[in-house]
C-alpha cells in the first residue's frame, strides 16, 4: 500500500489557533485541517491576512489539507438556505486560496427521493458543485448520518463531481452503520478521510469514540479498499473527546504512520 499524507484536525487539539499550528508541526504531520468558523472566518481575512497565514504555514512546513465549514443545519433545510449556500461558497474560496481543494461539512440527513427536502438538497448541492468547479474546491459530505448506500444515492443524483465524500469510519460506527459497506458504496467518491475510531455500546444503543486503533474500524482493510478506488488524499486525525488531546493525537499519528 502506497503511503498517504497525514493531517491533523486543528479543532481536535483544543488549543488556540496560533498555538495549535506549531504543535501539529511537532507531531510530524504534513498538513492541518482548518475550521472556517472557529479559526479563520473567510469574511474576516484580508488578502494580507491570507498571505501572512500562508507564510506561517510554510515556516512550519505545513499545508492545509482541507477547510471545515460546519453548518447548524443541512442543505435539505429551506430555512436560511441561501445564507448557508453563500457562506459555504466563501469557505470554498478560502480553501482554494490556502491551497486546499476540499471543504468538509455534514450536508444533512439524506431525505427520501419523493420528499420536498430531496429537491431542496439536490438544487443546493448542484449549485455548490458548479461553484466549486469554478473556484477549484469540492464540498465533501461527511459520512455518519446514514448508511453509505444512501449517501451514494445522493452523490449519484448530482452532476458528476458536484459532491465528494469525507469518509469517517468512527462516525459510521457511532451511528450503527458499517464502515466497510460504506467504502464499498462510496469509495470512488471519497476525497478526504477523517481517521476516527469507535466501538459499539449495546447498552446505550449507539457507539462511543475510542483512541485510533482501539475500536472496531479495521483501518488496514479500509485503507486497502480505498486504495482499490485510487484514493491518494489525506488521512486526517480527528478526536472529539480525548482526555489528553495532544498526547492521544500524537499516538494516532504514529498509528497511521505504522500502516503506511
Amino acid at each position: 500500500m502506497l503511503p498517504l499524507p497525514i493531517a491533523i484536525q486543528l479543532h481536535s487539539l483544543r488549543l488556540p489557533f496560533k498555538k495549535a499550528l506549531p504543535v501539529a508541526a511537532q507531531l510530524g504531520v504534513a498538513a492541518v485541517e482548518i475550521d472556517a468558523r472557529e479559526h479563520v472566518r473567510p469574511g474576516d481575512l484580508s488578502d494580507t491576512g491570507r498571505r501572512q497565514l500562508r507564510k506561517m504555514l510554510a515556516d512550519l512546513n505545513l499545508r492545509v489539507a482541507a477547510v471545515a465549514f460546519p453548518t447548524r443545519r443541512g442543505y435539505n433545510v429551506a430555512t436560511e438556505l441561501d445564507l448557508r449556500i453563500s457562506a459555504t461558497k466563501e469557505a470554498m474560496k478560502l480553501a482554494h486560496a490556502l491551497g486546499a481543494n476540499v471543504v468538509v461539512n455534514q450536508v444533512g440527513r439524506v431525505p427520501a427521493t419523493d420528499s420536498p427536502e430531496w429537491g431542496t438538497m439536490r438544487e443546493a448541492l448542484a449549485d455548490l458543485g458548479a461553484y466549486g468547479n469554478h473556484v477549484g474546491a469540492t464540498l465533501a459530505a461527511e459520512t455518519g448520518s446514514e448508511k453509505g448506500e444512501d449517501l451514494a444515492r445522493l452523490v449519484e443524483a448530482l452532476p458528476e463531481g458536484a459532491l465528494g465524500v469525507t469518509f469517517n469510519p468512527g462516525n459510521l460506527i457511532v451511528n450503527g452503520f458499517s464502515a466497510m459497506d460504506a467504502v464499498r458504496a462510496l469509495g470512488r467518491y471519497v476525497r478526504y478521510v477523517h481517521a476516527r475510531d469507535a466501538v459499539r455500546d449495546l447498552a446505550r444503543g449507539r457507539g462511543e469514540e475510542v483512541p485510533l486503533g482501539r475500536g472496531v474500524a479495521d483501518f488496514p482493510a479500509l485503507l486497502a479498499a480505498l486504495e482499490d478506488h485510487g484514493y491518494r488524499g489525506y488521512l486526517c486525525v480527528e478526536r472529539e473527546r480525548a482526555e489528553n488531546p495532544v498526547y492521544e493525537i500524537g499516538h494516532a499519528v504514529q498509528f497511521l504512520k505504522s500502516l503506511n
